[in-house]
């Protein structure tokens, strides 16, 4: 399989990120690593997008603070970015509708159509090269040219973008933008997957918690990569649900040979951990959290009383 024919993939992230962990981010790292390795994708970017103040969960601080955590744990990333569409919208959006904004977002900004999981598209997914420019992707692909992409594509989409707050990561997407033919790249199909750990997808077994038809959307749409933690039965929990059952082809495993600590991904752990460092003055809580968002917590006085 030829680069240009491989999957180019963007890999979106839904959750409270209160705070958001290193575990947040190896899961982004892993995932990409084992796409990567198996030769049928190439992933070109990650988002994060942090959940409204109106989900309602105990100990949810406001977005600003979540979108300046969020900010602060990828400035060093040259791949990962935060979206602040969700927490800027009225009111809570379902995982469903920020898939569904982000697919439209891009189909908006390259003039081309998104491939479904299941039916990948003959149209264009980037289109060819306008103006008589020569096109930015070429036959032979490296991870460089994979992150030249998708920086090309978060800078066409910061040039029709209303920052707020003022910090360069975040995009934020005038809705009433003509965005016409911004940009136009060599023909790839391109995907937006849902990364998330096991919790998540376990959360589609419970019944009432998710409305059928978004979790029909979300497997058979767009599909879902999954990052045990904790040694989860992943098999066991897809058997457990029949929409998951239906599209378990839909569904990636990250797969690692390497027993890594993914429940640092757990932001209440986190925030348990962190308010029993400051009382005892113990230095662990850096295994969990990186010190830019440390330095923040301690600055804004967060969750110096957290319980769960």
């Amino acid at each position: 399989m030829t680069e240009t024919t491989k999957t180019h993939v963007i890999l979106l992230s839904c959750g409270s990120f209160n705070p958001i962990t290193k575990g947040h981010i190896h899961m982004f790292e892993k995932a990409r690593e084992y796409l990567h390795k198996t030769g049928r994708f190439i992933v070109i970017g990650g988002i994060i997008s942090p959940v409204h103040d109106s989900y309602g969960k105990p100990g949810l601080v406001p977005s600003r603070h979540r979108l300046t955590m969020c900010q602060l744990a990828v400035q060093s990333s040259d791949w990962i970015r935060v979206d602040p569409w969700e927490c800027y919208q009225d009111t809570w959006q379902t995982t469903c509708s920020v898939l569904e904004h982000h697919r439209d977002l891009m189909k908006r900004v390259t003039g081309c159509i998104l491939s479904n999981v299941n039916t990948p598209s003959t149209t264009p997914v980037i289109g060819q090269p306008q103006n008589g420019t020569s096109p930015i992707y070429q036959n032979t692909v490296n991870k460089s040219v994979a992150i030249k992409l998708w920086g090309k594509m978060s800078e066409s989409l910061g040039k029709i973008c209303c920052v707020r707050p003022h910090m360069e990561r975040y995009t934020f997407v005038d809705e009433n933008a003509n965005l016409g033919t911004a940009m136009r790249y060599e023909e790839i199909e391109l995907r937006i997957l849902l990364l998330c750990g096991s919790d998540l997808l376990e959360s589609f077994c419970i019944p009432g918690l998710w409305k059928e038809s978004d979790m029909e959307v979300i497997v058979e749409d767009f599909g879902i990569v999954v990052v045990p933690r904790d040694g989860a039965d992943t098999e066991r929990i897809m058997n457990h649900s029949s929409v998951l059952r239906k599209h378990k082809d839909n569904i990636i495993v990250v797969k690692d040979e390497i027993d890594h600590p993914m429940s640092i991904v757990s932001s209440t752990k986190s925030r348990c951990v962190f308010s029993l460092a400051l009382q005892h003055g113990d230095g662990h809580v850096v295994d969990y959290l990186s010190q830019p968002v440390i330095d923040y917590i301690l600055q804004s006085q967060l969750y110096i009383n957290a319980s769960g």
